[in-house]
């Protein structure tokens, strides 16, 4: 291993936005020339709080979708990994490894585990979705990740793989690093109508995907200071969805630093604010979307990467769970039995 390893990831539940590139996807793109880099189309974890068929019948188009959205972000598949979690099924033995290295009530004090059963309209904990952590924990370990690049609110998560990692090493002597936490720079987006963070199934999302017509349709619908009733009145710029995406994505910091200022002291409409942040998205999306059009016109291309990623890290796979149970004693149970029972069919073969 020459380089250190980063793992990190999505669910394939839809299309990326710009919530998903300022909470992780510019991140990945700057290490993957530093780091041996890891990305895992997590589709396993989208049953925790969508088991339905209908939903899985839908995991291929969206797994396809999310890499093809990492590409075009400039994740290239020559530097880093792209895989499909269910394609690897030692993620599922380790998994069952790790479940007995944690406990209930450890798992049950994570809150983002109770916000997603509340999201999901969940009453009663499943246990796949109590044990989120521990199937995330093996995503980690099983390329013995070293960094885990993640929003704040998965920052919880990462805590438990730490745990499981040191708690495995102290039983079964050093197998697996444990990992470090990267927390996104600019942290989660609010989204476009300024109540939570940019979510698809709350329609408050501008897209990677989407067009310049539709990003401009989007931004000029976004919620901004409600108690700004005319252009003359001065306007509130702390916690104004405008000026953050502003911030995120306006690359002429002099504009926004002189928009703010006309804001607070009301010289400048929200359409004009809102005409500039389209016309910086659009700026933004634009090398994203040729990205994405190359892609697109090599039929098989994105299939290709995720098949050629997905083998790569079975190999790796097969290599860490290989350890794992020789650190455990695992691997000498199975191979005490077989070899007797190769000796016995041996012995009644000369009888």
């Amino acid at each position: 291993m020459s380089r250190k390893r980063i793992l990190t990831g999505d669910r394939p539940t839809g299309k990326l936005h710009l919530g998903h590139y300022v909470g992780s996807l510019q991140n990945r793109v700057r290490l993957q020339d530093e780091y041996e880099c890891f990305f895992i189309i997590a589709d396993l974890h989208t049953l925790t709080t969508k088991p339905e068929k209908e939903h899985i019948e839908g995991l291929t188009e969206n797994i396809r979708s999310a890499a093809l959205d990492y590409l075009a972000c400039g994740i290239d598949p020559k530097k880093s990994v792209i895989y499909v979690q269910s394609a690897v099924p030692e993620v599922v033995e380790l998994t069952l490894f790790f479940q007995n290295l944690v406990t209930v009530p450890r798992l049950s004090r994570i809150p983002s585990i109770k916000e997603m059963a509340q999201g999901a309209g969940i009453e009663e904990m499943p246990f796949g979705l109590l044990g989120y952590p521990v199937l995330q924990a093996a995503d980690i370990l099983l390329p013995r990740a070293h960094l885990v690049p993640v929003g704040k609110d998965n920052v919880a998560h990462v805590e438990v793989t730490r745990e499981i990692a040191r708690r495995f090493n102290y039983l079964y002597g050093d197998t697996f690093p444990v990992p470090d936490v990267l927390v996104a720079e600019y942290g989660s987006l609010v989204g476009t109508d300024g109540n939570a963070k940019m979510s698809k199934s709350l329609n408050n999302a501008i897209f990677l995907s989407d067009d310049a017509r539709t990003v401009e349709k989007r931004v000029m619908s976004m919620y901004t200071d409600p108690n700004r009733v005319s252009a003359d009145v001065p306007g509130q710029v702390e916690g104004n969805p405008v000026f953050q995406y502003h911030d995120a994505f306006n690359s002429d910091k002099k504009e926004v630093e002189e928009l703010k200022t006309r804001y607070r002291a009301g010289k400048v409409g929200d359409v004009e604010v809102k005409e500039k942040l389209a016309k910086a998205i659009n700026l933004f999306l634009d090398p994203i979307r040729e990205r994405r059009a190359g892609y697109e016109a090599v039929n098989g291309l994105v299939d290709e990467v995720i098949y050629e990623g997905t083998m790569k890290m079975r190999e790796e796979a097969h290599t860490t769970l290989a350890l794992a149970k020789k650190a455990m004693g695992m691997a000498s149970v199975w191979n005490r039995i077989s070899r007797k029972a190769e000796e016995a069919k041996k012995k009644k073969a000369k009888q």
